[in-house]
């Protein structure tokens, strides 16, 4: 695969992302998908999907759990509902995590990954020890199926995110970059964090934001790619000093504006290749 090629995130019947046909109309070549519904996650369904994977020539390059009773409404939402954080949901979630590796094994695809939620600060408070057993057992459920999993960025600052990810003691255990989330949820620059757990980055995620007027109180903006804080040409640049040849994969969450978001998402695409071109020459 060619350095740095262009995706997006998609859904077949559940989470964010855009449809299939939408990436193909936009001639992107690389997606993530939001992992279907349970009762969709079957050999049969896998197999009709990569079969329609190959009929659009779209290359896979991760799966997304996500979860029953999530809600990004705002921040204290988030903590209450999101990833393995919450001890109600969690091994529920946990067995649900595996079910989805699972199902990513039989589509072909090595790399699993989710919002593991909130961590806590304190790393001697119990939650916390929880949440790295708990991601030490999925990482080791992923690593018999020759996975790695990916966790995004957003709800911790990068110095807590490195120390979790050294506390979990797991090879195959990586980040998934996500330059907005850092704005959107307060929780730090995103170039300066992303050169601190660079060597972890293994996927990202292309999108934009502005920051809140009191950040980790209350949401940023999510905003199309190019019109935020993130700095997108310096994002690129710094993921070429970094090394990372992965994809560049466009998140953009308006799903009730379908018309807009693929607009936007095919802005974002010409933005992306237009700085590929200058940054890398090719």
């Amino acid at each position: 695969m060619e350095k740095w090629p262009i995706g997006v995130f998609t859904s077949i019947d559940a989470g964010l992302g855009v449809k299939l046909e939408v990436a193909h109309e936009l001639g992107i070549p690389t997606i993530q998908l939001h992992a279907p519904r349970p009762e969709t996650r079957t050999p049969e369904h896998a197999k009709r999907f990569l079969d329609r994977l190959g009929e659009l020539g779209i290359t896979l390059t991760a799966v997304f759990g996500g979860f029953e009773g999530e809600s990004y409404a705002d921040i204290p939402t988030v903590k209450r509902t999101v990833g393995l954080v919450p001890p109600e949901t969690r091994a529920e979630r946990t067995r649900e995590m595996k079910e989805i590796a699972d199902f990513a094994r039989v589509l072909g695809c090595d790399v699993v990954a989710l919002h593991v939620g909130f961590i806590p600060h304190d790393r001697d408070e119990p939650l916390y020890r929880d949440v790295v057993k708990v991601t030490q057992e999925i990482c080791d459920h992923c690593a018999k199926n020759n996975q790695r999993l990916h966790l995004e960025t957003g709800q911790e600052t990068a110095d807590a995110l490195l120390q979790f990810i050294q506390d979990v003691e797991r090879e195959n255990l990586f980040v998934n970059f996500d330059p907005a989330n850092m704005i959107l949820y307060g929780s730090g620059e995103p170039i300066e964090a992303l050169r601190k757990v660079g060597r972890y980055v293994r996927s990202v995620h292309c999108k934009d934001a502005k920051w809140a007027s009191h950040p980790g109180q209350e949401w940023g903006q999510e905003v199309p790619l190019g019109q935020g804080d993130v700095n997108v040409e310096l994002f690129l640049r710094t993921l070429a000093e970094l090394g990372y040849d992965g994809p560049l994969t466009i998140e953009r969450e308006i799903p009730h504006e379908p018309e807009r978001q693929k607009r936007e998402i095919g802005y974002a695409a010409t933005l992306l290749t237009e700085l590929k071109k200058k940054i890398l020459g090719s």
